[in-house]
């Protein structure tokens, strides 16, 4: 008898090679991928704003980016000794009110020169729930601890997010009309939003994925979400605080990433990446050793090699 549903996926189209430029915005679950893509030494890009949950604030980030907005006083705040801007993750926030502006800016145009060179663009929608600040009736990308009662909380109905995840297809599409769009669901769950409520906002966000993509346009689907609730399926590939996939979980959904995604070509040239990266975070006995040393000369040469031959910088 077989207690465990595998998922089957196939391979996608205009995979992805170390010649293949990567753009990740999205939830924390985006920062999970790019890691691993970027332990790999693929040329990946990610979240140059933070962590972004919502659809509005993906399609503002990358609305900003194209028109290349220019952000100023008016658009940040400062609150408990530090500034802020409500389109950005508190990453970014800074003490120093110049120096958030300049972030943001640098930022915008980083992602400006990413979104016409990537050939792939990864989009990770976290929650349907979103906070809309009051004094502008604008939808923020984080709170950052602002008091609640200045916000009013809603959830984004399913048309909503289908034209925002059209708007914001159509605008990349627009600079850069051989880009290739992915959208995953994380599969963190939004427990504070109560059980009921993050079904409901992940649902929300998973039909209107599916009302969006269209293979023949270049819009994807990756199931990461799929992958966790009805592959894995158990409390032990959860972190302790049972929100979060914990690094089992992370590591099989990038195995089925790479599957569906990634060219088998690459295989040779990410198993010689990990004997390098393995390498480099050795950490021997006897650092002085001869033997040591060696190890050391023989690792420079596969670095000066792979580097050689490929686009790859370590």
């Amino acid at each position: 008898m077989n207690f465990r549903t595998n998922i089957q996926l196939h391979k996608e189209r205009n995979q992805i090679d170390y010649n293949s430029k990567l753009l990740l915005i999205g939830s924390c679950f985006s920062e999970n991928i790019y890691q691993k893509l970027n332990y790999f030494k693929f040329n990946a890009f990610s979240n140059p704003f933070g962590i972004l949950f919502n659809p509005i604030a993906i399609e503002s980030l990358i609305t900003n980016a194209i028109n290349r907005k220019e952000y100023s006083d008016k658009d940040i705040f400062q609150l408990n000794e530090r500034w802020h801007c409500f389109d950005a993750h508190s990453d970014l926030s800074s003490s120093n009110k110049n120096e958030l502006l300049q972030n943001l800016n640098r930022e915008i145009d980083a992602t400006n020169k990413q979104l016409t060179q990537a050939t792939h663009i990864i989009i990770t929608l976290g929650t349907s729930w979103m906070y809309r600040f009051i004094e502008t009736d604008t939808i923020v990308g984080n709170c950052h601890k602002v008091p609640q009662k200045k916000f009013l909380k809603e959830l984004l109905p399913v048309d909503e997010i289908i034209a925002s995840l059209e708007n914001l297809s159509t605008l990349i599409k627009d600079v850069n009309p051989t880009i290739n769009i992915i959208f995953t669901l994380s599969p963190v769950r939004h427990l504070k939003d109560g059980f009921v409520e993050n079904s409901q906002s992940k649902s929300h966000l998973l039909s209107a994925i599916h009302q969006v993509i269209d293979k023949r346009n270049q819009l994807y689907y990756f199931p990461s979400y799929e992958i966790m609730l009805d592959d894995l399926r158990e409390y032990r590939f959860y972190n302790s605080d049972m929100i979060h996939p914990n690094e089992t979980a992370i590591n099989y959904i990038w195995e089925q990433f790479q599957h569906v995604w990634i060219d088998k070509k690459t295989a040779s040239i990410m198993k010689e990446v990990d004997h390098i990266q393995r390498g480099l975070a050795h950490k021997p006995f006897n650092p002085n050793s001869e033997q040591h040393q060696q190890f050391l000369t023989d690792l420079q040469k596969k670095i000066t090699s792979i580097t050689n031959n490929t686009n790859i910088s370590f």
